[in-house]
């Protein structure tokens, strides 16, 4: 009977307690109010500050590899929030911007909240570590491993060599150019020597680079670089064809494919509009970087009197051209993948997403469509088949994205536009204009190709799912945060 009493009286003391704290909230504090009952705390209850630091600490660093390797602010959150919530915080805040990653975990009304910050220093492509860290994030979700597994699995990871040695990715760098020469309409000579020039190009910036020269002058170097080496080599008569500038061309593609413009739109497309920001002002200074360069290496041509050729049109594909530019697609998109260090199996599906994305584009251009709206079916092809297949090969979506649109870069038509501004006297920049519009073309299809496979790669028949946003990394479905 004192047993009865004694519940009943604490149950009226917590109704009494809910109520206090509900006029707390819905009137403004005076000194006539009663004050909140200390001991009835609200919110979440989450685990002791060991393991909420240690959770935090391990989401963060995952977060970073995903960064660092040009995944969009979006599928970063996506992740820290999946991991969080599997391994027991259930309620956190995630901020991403450009170079830094903040993680929050509420604890309730009566305990402060823990925030965590760690900052993206260093940047490179790595597409191995980003595959296995996602099948780490994988793992964790499913609960098949411990945050203390987990965070020994992250430090093999991140600790690991590159899968191949540092002249087979160089090697590969020059198949790109070599493969884009070829899709371009340029002859074996002339990607040959395109293959050794951008080769050489590598060499040449991963030496400045252990000076810690900023990338912005080894872009100013690379481009030099390209455009005397190519006029050299048609000065000497190493080259007898009137098209040496596809050289030039080819080189520039090459340092095109290494910046984050499909990342920049990404984030910009789904609200993430700091980190947005910084990504256009990193891929603006990288080009304008390698804009200087060429430029500077057409006038330095024009000063020794060296011979220069005429400025080559833009591609016209014809049928019989066809089979050399799916081929050039699929290359050129391999060779990005194995230079990137791409397992074998992300390689074989990006020189997949390269054909056809080289196939629809050369189609297209068949059919006289202009090379814009061309760039953005063809890639808008690349994003949506990436989505549906990619994770049923497990292969991450950014790999095959990025390098299916390789082949496509406006490498001829930013030449083009140089050459104009830099050599010719009339400065029109509408050329260059449209080699802007059209690598922010592809960007764009990549993504709303992406954001189009996500009903088709969940299930046919159940498009009416909420959409959540493109997935180029990290989870599929967003995690569901709860408050008790």
């Amino acid at each position: 009977m004192t047993k009865g009493v004694e519940m009943a009286k604490l149950n009226q003391r917590t109704k009494r307690s809910v109520r206090r704290r509900a006029w707390q909230i819905l009137e403004a504090p005076t000194g006539e109010q009663p004050s909140g009952d200390a001991e009835a705390a609200l919110g979440p209850q989450v685990p002791d500050d060991t393991t909420v630091n240690f959770v935090l600490d391990l989401s963060l660093r995952i977060g970073e590899v995903q960064m660092s390797s040009g995944a969009g602010a979006s599928d970063v959150t996506a992740t820290i929030l999946a991991l969080t919530s599997a391994l027991g915080l259930p309620y956190c805040e995630v901020d991403v911007i450009f170079t830094s990653i903040t993680v929050t975990c509420h604890r309730g009304t009566d305990l402060a909240p823990v925030t965590a910050l760690r900052v993206v220093r260093s940047r490179g492509l790595d597409y191995t570590r980003l595959s296995e860290t996602e099948r780490l994030v994988q793992q964790i979700t499913r609960g098949n491993v411990s945050a203390e597994e987990a965070q020994i699995e992250l430090q093999n990871i991140t600790g690991a060599p590159h899968p191949y040695p540092r002249w087979v990715a160089t090697v590969s760098w020059g198949g790109v150019a070599f493969f884009v020469t070829l899709l371009l309409g340029g002859g074996l000579d002339i990607a040959v020597v395109g293959m050794v020039i951008s080769a050489v190009i590598d060499r040449v910036g991963r030496l400045l680079n252990r000076y810690a020269l900023p990338f912005f002058f080894q872009q100013v170097v690379g481009g030099l670089l390209a455009t005397l080496a190519a006029i050299a080599a048609v000065s000497s008569g190493l080259l007898t064809t009137d098209r040496p500038t596809l050289v030039i061309a080819a080189a520039i593609t090459v340092l095109l494919s290494g910046l984050s413009t499909v990342s920049a739109v990404q984030d910009a497309i789904t609200g993430f509009n700091v980190t947005a920001a910084g990504r256009t002002m990193e891929t603006v200074l990288m080009s304008a970087g390698l804009i200087a360069g060429v430029v500077l290496g057409l006038k330095i041509a024009v000063l020794l009197g060296l011979q220069r050729s005429s400025l080559p049109a833009d591609l016209v594909t014809t049928p019989q051209q066809l089979p050399i530019v799916v081929l050039g697609g699929a290359g050129a998109s391999a060779c990005f993948a194995l230079a990137s260090y791409a397992t074998v199996r992300a390689l074989l599906v990006g020189a997949a997403a390269g054909t056809i994305g080289a196939a629809v584009y050369g189609g297209l251009t068949l059919a006289l469509i202009d090379n814009i709206s061309a760039s953005a079916i063809a890639a808008t092809l690349v994003g949506f088949c990436g989505g549906v297949l990619a994770r049923r090969l497990k292969v991450t979506p950014l790999v095959v994205a990025v390098s299916g649109i390789t082949p496509l870069l406006p490498g001829l038509s930013t030449y083009r536009g140089l050459y104009q501004i830099g050599v010719e006297r009339s400065g029109n920049i509408s050329t260059l204009m449209t080699a802007v519009a059209i690598g922010l073309a592809l960007a764009a299809g990549v993504v709303l190709g992406e954001y189009l496979a996500q009903p088709v790669r969940t299930g046919l028949g159940r498009l009416e799912r909420k959409l959540s946003g493109p997935r180029m990394a990290g989870p599929l479905r967003p995690s569901k945060r709860r408050l008790e």
